[in-house]
């Protein structure tokens, strides 16, 4: 009796104070009085809230009696924030009218600068790609994601899953790509590797369009993509998840992704896993491109927890590629392809490849595997009115190359880099409308080779450090920001033999004492590298709606290990790769001019920069003094890497139009140009106008669609939306000709359709989301040039006049999403 009256004095205290909470519901609609569906209603400080429904009704119950912030967001949407008192028992109702985001110009973005930041804001040329509009796209990868959603973004590729990403015309290690702002550190020098990242896992991207080398140091030349995982908003106790399927009928590509989610008080999880396969892609001139299958696996999860000090959040993630090599080998009379089965053989007498294992997804025995492990933590502080923010990171890339047919088992190439991250600033409290960051970051990194037979590059420890000051102030229309950083690297290895395997017959490395006999590939060296790099810039506020903006950087990149190391056949690259020691750091000098305006019923940006860069580092063709190519190893060509001035210009012009009067039709439109100019006088007065131009440069491309969306739901179906789009990409003419490194490109235009909708239950809840996409509708036939397939030929001419591989053909896409 005793225990009983216990409980129901509990139970009657628990809802005598659950009666004393209070509770806010409303609705959300926009300037039209239109409900809008899936506004986010927040309580930052009781980390709690609501999503609209169809009617755009929301309810927030439960609420401890105080004065709170209710802050209001939607995309497409300009936020609000309202205070509001709250007492025990009281219902306070909102009717809530949204307008139109002025676009993207009060989007906050995080990369390239030292705090969260206005778009508007920041004279850095910045994009920004969502989710939705990355599944509205048909990629196979997240780097192809970005570049058909961002004007000035192109890649080099390697096939369906490789791509490398290009900025303005610059690659490689001078594009810093992060992972929730961590330095992707892999072995950015391969052409046969794309980024090691889930493309699934990304809830947007924002990509830095110029030097960014103020905040993060080198290799951040020609900008920054950041990519930032997706961490799902979830109530309070509760478990949310998401299951999505992808299927692509050109390589029979199956994607699948489960998320899941969870909240428990401060504290809110994330993991996501990832599974995707492919046979070989096809087009109509090759068939099936034999060497072109992969198998990726991805795993991650996020931890963060909220507190009134600051927050914590702690992130891991797995990756795991399998991928084939392909080599270009074929008959020289049907032109199929063939492969090779012992080692050493006649590239040009190999057996051709069996129709059935075109399309088999068994990797086969010639492949590389990619594996990338990170761990990482960020935290910040809140100290007055300052904060102070660290991030440490810890990763680990193996990468493995398997070339021999007759020992599959024996890699090529097997290397393992260990790196770690870390990063600390301090944004000071504002002193006269003055924000102002100091930081300083860096990393260390090892790199080992392991049971091998080949060695591109040596053994070295890298450290890396760099120190930097930022500042920005508002006078009235006038925002102005700037800083300056200064960097020190210092790079070295120890002698490394290589010597005869006698167990195998292939070389091997060998230690020291037992070198006799061996051969020294790498001599020791040691070197200090260091650089002053800084920006300054302003947005100019013509009104709301239309701004102005200058910026000068100067960039800084210290020599990568490649381009000062390399002695030695990179396998799936089939490239012998030469360094020089010599090279110094690249320095650059990029102005940006840029005009916003973002009216009614048009969007209108212009962004024009221009590029010097001295010390200018690239890859050429190695000839003798007879114009003989000279071979080191057979069948593979022999690049040794240049150094010159250079200079690259260009613009992106993007005319987005949104009729009020039609308010269910977009048409969004854009051009990019960049053009690459070699200033190395001494090659153009020998090689004439084959050495005017820089290596893989993207040709003038122009994108425009048409997107008719449903203003209101249609039984079912929720925001179907209807798109037609057309690439049109020119003639790429102005190329690195020397020794026929690059050649003339043909111009094409692909044509695409697509369509999507989300489904609703009966309760008006979506309960999934499909995306349908047609590329390349009538199945055009071409090469890009910025492909390293359309290169991959051994013969001067072919019975059916094409040479090279040729790009993906007709690809049917469908993508479906259910959240739980």
């Amino acid at each position: 009796m005793k225990h009983l009256f216990i409980l129901l004095f509990a139970l009657s205290l628990a809802l005598s104070v659950r009666a004393q909470q209070g509770a806010v519901k409303g609705v959300v609609v926009n300037a039209g009085g239109q409900p809008i569906q899936f506004a986010n209603v927040a309580i930052p400080a009781l980390h709690t809230g609501a999503t609209a429904d169809q009617q755009g009704v929301f309810n927030i119950k439960n609420i401890t009696p105080g004065n709170y912030e209710i802050r209001i967001s939607m995309v497409g949407y300009q936020p609000v924030k309202l205070k509001k008192a709250i007492g025990a028992g009281q219902v306070v109702a909102l009717n809530i009218s949204l307008e139109e985001d002025l676009s993207k110009l009060n989007e906050v973005v995080v990369t390239g600068v030292s705090r969260a930041t206005a778009v508007r804001k920041n004279p850095i040329p910045i994009a920004v790609i969502g989710k939705k509009e990355m599944n509205m796209n048909v990629n196979n990868n997240i780097i192809d994601a970005i570049i058909q959603g961002v004007p000035g973004v192109s890649a080099v590729t390697t096939g369906p899953n490789i791509s490398k990403p290009f900025i303005r015309g610059l690659g490689y290690n001078r594009v810093l790509t992060l992972y929730d702002g961590v330095r992707q550190e892999g072995q950015q020098w391969g052409d046969e590797h794309g980024i090691e990242i889930d493309q699934y896992g990304i809830s947007r991207a924002e990509v830095v369009k110029g030097p960014a080398s103020l905040t993060y140091g080198s290799d951040a030349l020609a900008g920054v993509i950041n990519m930032i995982p997706d961490i799902p908003e979830v109530p309070q106790g509760k478990l949310k998840g998401s299951f999505l399927t992808d299927y692509h009928s050109n390589n029979g590509m199956i994607g699948s992704s489960l998320g899941l989610a969870y909240r428990n008080n401060d504290w809110k999880y994330a993991v996501r896993a990832t599974a995707k396969a492919a046979h070989n892609y096809q087009n109509k001139i090759d068939g099936f491109v034999y060497g072109t299958a992969f198998r990726e696996y991805n795993l991650s999860a996020l931890a963060r927890v909220d507190k009134s000090w600051g927050y914590s959040q702690w992130g891991t993630t797995l990756y795991d590629n399998t991928q084939e090599i392909p080599d270009g080998s074929r008959d020289s009379l049907t032109r199929k392809f063939t492969r090779q089965v012992t080692e050493g053989d006649d590239i040009k007498n190999r057996p051709l490849v069996p129709d059935n294992e075109l399309r088999t997804y068994t990797i086969n025995p010639l492949h590389q595997r990619i594996q990338h492990y990170r761990m990482y933590n960020h935290i910040k502080w809140m100290i007055g009115n300052g904060d102070i923010n660290t991030t440490i990171g810890l990763q680990q890339s193996i990468r493995r190359e398997y070339n021999h047919p007759e020992m599959p088992v024996q890699p090529g190439l097997y290397v393992v880099l260990n790196t770690l991250n870390y990063d600390v600033r301090y944004n000071l409290p504002a002193i006269k409308g003055v924000e102002t960051t100091v930081g300083v970051n860096g990393m260390y990194q090892v790199n080992k080779s392991k049971a091998a037979t080949d060695f591109p590059i040596p053994d070295y420890n890298l450290f890396d450090i760099g120190g930097f000051f930022f500042a920005k102030k508002s006078f009235n229309k006038l925002d102005i920001s700037g800083g300056i950083r200064y960097d020190s690297r210092h790079i070295r290895w120890n002698d490394f033999y290589v010597g005869l395997n006698k167990q195998n017959g292939f070389e091997h490395h060998v230690q020291w004492p037992d070198t006799a006999g061996a051969k020294l590939q790498f001599p020791n060296f040691s070197h200090h590298y260091s650089g002053v790099s800084g920006s300054l810039g302003a947005t100019y506020n013509l009104s709301q709606r239309v701004l102005l903006k200058a910026n000068i950087a100067r960039g800084y990149r210290a020599p990568n290990i490649t381009e000062i190391g390399s002695n030695g056949l990179d396998p799936g690259a089939h490239i012998v790769y030469l360094g020089n020691r010599g090279f110094k750091p690249e320095f650059s000098l990029q102005e940006d001019i840029g005009f916003l305006a973002y009216l009614p019923e048009v969007d209108i940006s212009v962004e024009l920069f221009n590029n010097n860069i001295e010390n200018y580092i690239y890859q050429a063709r190695l000839y003798d003094n007879n114009g003989n190519p000279i071979t080191i190893v057979p069948g593979n060509t022999t690049y040794s890497y240049q150094q010159s001035s250079a200079q690259l210009y260009g613009t992106e012009i993007s005319v987005n139009l949104h009729p009020r009067s039609i308010a269910w039709l977009v048409m969004n439109n854009s051009i990019a140009y960049t053009q690459g100019l070699n200033r190395n006088d001494d090659m153009i007065k020998t090689h004439g106008t084959a050495a005017r131009y820089l290596p893989f440069i993207p040709p003038t491309h122009i994108r425009s669609e048409l997107r008719a969306t449903a203003l209101k739901n249609y039984s079912v179906f929720s925001k179907a939306y209807a798109r037609v789009g057309a690439d049109i990409f020119a003639a790429q003419s102005h190329f690195y000709g020397v020794d026929d490194t690059e050649t003339f490109t043909a111009g094409y235009t692909l044509f695409n359709v697509g369509a999507g909708t989300g489904i609703l239950n009966k309760k008006g809840k979506t309960i999934c989301e499909i995306f349908l996409q047609l590329d390349n509708v009538f199945d055009v036939a071409y090469q890009a040039n910025m492909n390293r397939l359309k290169y991959f030929e051994y013969y001067s001419a072919s019975p059916g006049g094409h040479l090279g591989i040729y790009n993906m053909g007709r690809n049917f896409s469908v993508k479906a999403m259910v959240p739980f």
